[in-house]
């Protein structure tokens, strides 16, 4: 089976992607980062809710059973023939997905020489089906809106398409492509750069954390492509007047469309659309397709232009069949005594493993205990700097630590392959994001394992994410005896972690970045008031 198209070339393969070279008009030399905090989740169900659900469940459980047992007392092999008429249903669709894959090149998708090239030099030889469906469309002028699962390569159905484009008619600024996350700003502009590199593209990522002075002269000199996050990007709009002209520009691109989509980034992909052309190609990628993404596909009363052609995967929100999940059921109170025993337990020790938590607190103080119990480990949340994340990121990728705690903010689009284990060490309370967060492992066709942290509060956040993704988890045996013997040196590497947080002032910089946007959203109110009472 072909690698998958999110796959990341080495020095190698990318020493051999300069083949034909279609050189561009030279914009800009590359630059700088990205911006956006994600949203904390708070607290967990009441537990009296939590045993009233537990109670229901198990009379659910109860009605279940009574009807499998009389359905076993009718016809004798009835329900076996079933199964294997859903046996080989899977057997089939698995089939037809396999051949789907095998039978289309990207050549025959209306893809350049160049591009193919620069796709076999990265082992890439046969499209996705997202690929495959959304790129001859882009390629024909239609907006798209694309839904597939994580590690589908939905990244490269929108650049391939672009780079094609741009080589037809080359100018700066070509394309926008906005992004929730800084992480996957990065990541996306690395997959441009690689296909776009026999072609000179210059791109720019622009987003918080990162010196705005030195965005601004990379954005003055006009790159093809900015990857920007929602929040910096409207910042430089309104700073630089009319130094930043995006008028001309021919693709807008929303990745994580489901996420950009929402209140958080209402105000700012506002202000981003208005200096934008109203003539443009317009792109939305997600794993979701949430209601404001569908709400996208009809026509427009005010466009005269035709709807937007719309795909979604069989599989754009689920999880794949190599992900092994399951759960261990705690007590609240023991979650880091038991996360510290599996991290320590043979089968563990030296794995690849993301933990996911809620809230930024709750990383910092698992990064901080987990260094005083002597494992190797670092963080990626909202409260540090975008240096610092970057520097997690390329300590965990080159295999420097093997743990990774993170926050939701790296539960989307991140690519990093050897990834073995996903601990959630609290359940999200929004099944999607389980899926995100799973999506980190697995990828690709690879292996890869879930196991969630689960206690009595938490029962209906489990029921939840197994209707969603239509499976049941088994339960991950721990041995209790030995994982408490732990408790005394894990209560010990916690106050020491409380400690520590306390003592950095940790969350102060939240609280007057908080103050900040507060100030400066109320300024804007102010100007725009003005404005208005002035053109009157």
């Amino acid at each position: 089976m072909a690698k998958a198209s999110t796959s990341r070339p080495n020095k190698k393969q990318k020493a051999e992607a300069k083949e034909e070279r279609v050189v561009l008009p030279d914009p800009i030399s590359d630059e700088e980062d990205i911006e956006e905090e994600e949203e904390e989740e708070e607290g967990f169900e009441d537990e009296e809710e939590a045993e009233l659900e537990e109670e229901s469940d198990e009379a659910d459980q109860d009605n279940e059973d009574d009807e499998q047992e009389q359905e076993e007392e009718g016809p004798d092999g009835e329900s076996e023939h079933e199964e294997e008429e859903e046996e080989e249903e899977e057997v089939e669709e698995e089939e037809e997905e396999e051949e789907f894959k095998s039978s289309l090149s990207f050549s025959q998708l209306g893809l350049a020489s160049w591009l193919v090239n620069a796709l076999k030099a990265m082992s890439i030889t046969s499209p996705s089906e997202i690929q495959t469906k959304c790129i001859p469309q882009i390629l024909a002028g239609k907006d798209v809106i694309g839904g597939a699962k994580t590690g589908s390569g939905k990244t490269a159905a929108f650049a391939l398409p672009i780079l094609q484009k741009l080589s037809e008619d080359p100018y700066g600024v070509f394309a926008v492509v906005l992004t929730p996350t800084r992480e996957l700003a990065f990541q996306i502009a690395e997959q441009f750069n690689v296909l776009g590199k026999t072609i000179n593209l210059k791109d720019v990522v622009v987003v918080g954390g990162l010196d705005m002075m030195t965005q601004a002269i990379a954005l003055s000199k006009r790159p093809h492509i900015i990857i920007a996050t929602p929040g910096r990007l409207r910042d430089h709009i309104n700073s630089s007047g009319d130094a930043m002209n995006l008028s001309k520009v021919k693709f807008l691109v929303l990745d994580e469309a489901d996420r950009l989509l929402t209140e958080t980034f209402a105000e700012d992909l506002g202000g981003i659309l208005e200096a934008l052309p109203q003539k443009r190609q317009t792109l939305l990628f997600t794993a979701t397709m949430t209601d404001a993404v569908l709400e996208l596909a009809g026509p427009s009363a005010e466009s005269s232009k035709p709807a937007p052609f719309v795909y979604q995967c069989k599989t754009a929100v689920s999880t794949v069949k190599t992900l092994t999940q399951s759960y261990i059921f705690i007590p609240s109170h023991m979650r880091e005594t038991y996360l510290a025993y599996l991290l320590r337990s043979e089968d563990f020790a030296k794995k690849s493993t993301i933990i996911f938590t809620g809230r930024c607190r709750t990383a910092e103080t698992l990064r901080v205990m987990l260094r005083e119990l002597g494992i190797a480990c670092t963080a990626l949340h909202s409260e540090m700097s975008q240096q610092e994340r970057l520097n997690s990121l390329a300590k965990f990728r080159g295999g420097i630590t093997s743990v990774l705690i993170a926050t939701d903010v790296g539960s989307r689009g991140l690519d990093i392959p050897s990834v073995l284990l996903v601990l959630n060490y609290d359940i999200p309370r929004d099944p999607t994001d389980y899926i995100h967060r799973v999506g980190r492992t697995a990828r690709a066709g690879r292996g890869g394992q879930a196991i969630s942290m689960v206690s009595e509060r938490d029962i209906q956040l489990v029921h939840d994410i197994e209707s969603r993704i239509n499976k049941t988890m088994a339960e991950f045996p721990v041995p209790e005896t030995k994982a408490l013997d732990l408790l005394n040196e894990v209560t010990s590497a916690k106050r020491a972690a409380n400690m520590s947080l306390h003592d950095s002032q940790f969350g102060e910089k939240r609280r007057i970045q908080k103050q900040k946007r507060e100030a400066l959203s109320e300024a804007r109110k102010g100007g725009s008031s003005k404005r208005k009472s002035s053109s009157k």
